[in-house]
């Protein structure tokens, strides 16, 4: 999978940004999703390449040439999520209708106290998990996360209420597996999200909607070092204010440096796009790829 997201500039406003956190705290999620509309199309016309790679991803997904239509939802499925962060950072929980689906899995995972690895895909809402967490007491929440293309709203946001933004640890640093391990050996839960890689991590190839892509084995090489299981997260958007979380267990990949080990990662990584394959049929609008990882 290319790399260029990690090289795309972020074209966020931190004036904007804070006026749009401003007005839709003061008016409300009903009357600040209106400023979607036009924020939308205004990106569905300036980012040529995104709209390209949207259409792409689209025609697989849906098995159907998208239209102009399509796209726009596209947008404004990832527009919604993210004008939705403000209203869970800001505890309003009551606003959503969240529906949770394999709980068990998670409970079952954290239940040793040496905490599991959550890992997902850009797809979605990862905060609907982090609320689900929060208030049902399953265990604090840390996000190992590469941050540069999205600093300005991450920043906007992480402010609104600090005690319930999860923690950040960043990738690509030199101590960020002791800083993942030390929150896992407090019995936390460390979100990764499997979709996207940074420079010099190994890829995978696979079958993915109809072609071929690579994904990363970074998180689930991760998870055989630290010997922790692993948790596939998604927090769908359905539309309106629900939400759909689904976890499910993958198999979990024996420690140590067994002579098969680099293999069963390998599966491990074909499992995973199965998986996102599988959630990116079932709701198409919630992949929030707007790159060409089919080069």
């Amino acid at each position: 999978m290319s790399q260029e997201w990690t090289t795309r500039p972020e074209r966020s406003n931190v004036l904007v940004i804070r006026f749009i956190v401003w007005f839709a705290l003061a008016a409300g999620r009903y009357a600040s999703r209106a400023l979607l509309f036009p924020i939308c199309l205004y990106f569905i016309i300036v980012s040529a390449k995104a709209r390209a790679a949207s259409r792409d991803y689209l025609n697989r997904a849906l098995q159907r040439r998208a239209t102009l239509r399509d796209i726009f939802r596209h947008y404004f499925f990832f527009a919604s999520t993210i004008l939705d962060r403000i209203f869970l950072l800001d505890g309003r929980n009551e606003l959503f209708e969240i529906h949770v689906q394999g709980k068990e899995f998670l409970k079952e995972a954290i239940s040793g106290g040496r905490g599991c690895l959550l890992v997902g895909a850009h797809m979605g809402s990862f905060e609907i998990l982090h609320t689900v967490s929060l208030d049902h007491g399953y265990a604090e929440t840390s996000m190992a996360m590469y941050q540069e293309n999205a600093r300005k709203l991450n920043t906007v946001l992480g402010s609104i209420n600090p005690r319930r933004n999860p923690s950040v640890i960043s990738l690509g640093k030199i101590d960020s597996m002791l800083k993942i391990r030390e929150a896992l050996d407090c019995g936390e839960t460390v979100g990764m999200l499997a979709d996207r890689a940074i420079s010099g991590e190994k890829m995978i190839r696979c079958n993915f909607l109809g072609g071929t892509a690579e994904f990363p084995s970074g998180p689930f090489r991760l998870a055989a070092i630290l010997d922790r299981p692993i948790i596939l997260m998604f927090g769908l958007y359905q539309g309106g204010n629900r939400y759909n979380v689904y976890l499910e267990r993958l198999t979990r990949l024996p420690p140590g440096q067994n002579p098969g080990r680099d293999e069963e990662i390998e599966q491990s990584v074909k499992q995973f796009a199965r998986r996102l394959e599988h959630y990116c049929i079932l709701s198409p609008y919630n992949w929030f790829n707007f790159y060409d990882i089919w080069k």
